[in-house]
């Protein structure tokens, strides 16, 4: 389905980037694999897709350095098809005890690095006329509510859906489109004290590549500036 497409999915030695990078692989994408820290488990990605891989560092909060690796991925690899923004740090702690500098990590590390690598690849998928861009949010980013203990990662992801439905309406006519991606409560993430899905278990893994891959697929060609949330009705 995606032979010989490019895919960049940041921050994906690790977690449900790691694993969304190899169900990309599995659909015949080429994989441009990113890390900022620990290059052991890039490596360790690489060597499991194979030739179709290659790993890339780069702190995406710094702009030059996003400039850098989209430059690079591009040089080496063909062109950028697809952007997956997943690269995002989370952090649950009371808005009073966060330091102002956790506040700007957070904020930047979630937003500001979706818009740099966004803003980065844009230009050469305009070229090609085609284009897949996916923000990984958070399941209530819709909802203008207090999140005392999420306070810029919930500021951020919701940041991140007006960028998403801003740049899916400007890119929308060189047929890019722009969607994010929401997970609800994570099998393997933090998990409030008390919760109740309706649909009775966690969000895996899998949950979430299923609505990616159906997103960069031609099926979905026509859907752009969408939040879907992969969430089993927690919070809606």
């Amino acid at each position: 389905m995606l032979r010989e497409k490019v895919a960049l999915v940041t921050g994906s030695n690790q977690g449900l980037g790691k694993e969304i990078s190899l169900a990309l692989a599995e659909e015949g994408a080429k994989i441009a694999i990113h890390y900022f820290e620990d290059k052991e488990r890039a490596e360790e990605l690489r060597k499991k897709i194979g030739k179709k891989a290659e790993i890339y560092q780069a702190n995406l909060i710094n702009q030059r350095e996003v400039i850098e690796l989209v430059r690079g991925v591009e040089k080496n690899m063909g062109g950028i098809d697809i952007l997956i923004n997943n690269f995002g740090p989370f952090i649950y702690k009371q808005w009073k005890k966060i330091t102002f500098r956790e506040w700007d990590y957070i904020i930047k590390a979630n937003l500001h690095s979706a818009f740099l690598c966004s803003k980065a690849v844009i230009p050469g998928m305009r070229k090609k006329k085609w284009g897949r861009i996916i923000n990984i949010g958070y399941n209530r980013a819709e909802q203008l509510i207090a999140f005392p203990d999420i306070t810029p990662y919930a500021i951020a992801k919701t940041g991140l859906l007006i960028l998403t439905r801003t740049i899916a309406q400007t890119e929308a006519p060189y047929h890019i489109t722009v969607n994010m991606v929401s997970p609800g409560l994570m099998e393997k993430g933090i998990k409030p004290k008390s919760f109740k899905i309706p649909i009775g278990r966690l969000c895996t893994f899998k949950d979430i590549i299923d609505a990616v891959i159906f997103l960069v697929s031609e099926k979905a060609n026509y859907i752009t500036g969408t939040h879907i949330i992969v969430g089993g009705g927690w919070k809606i």
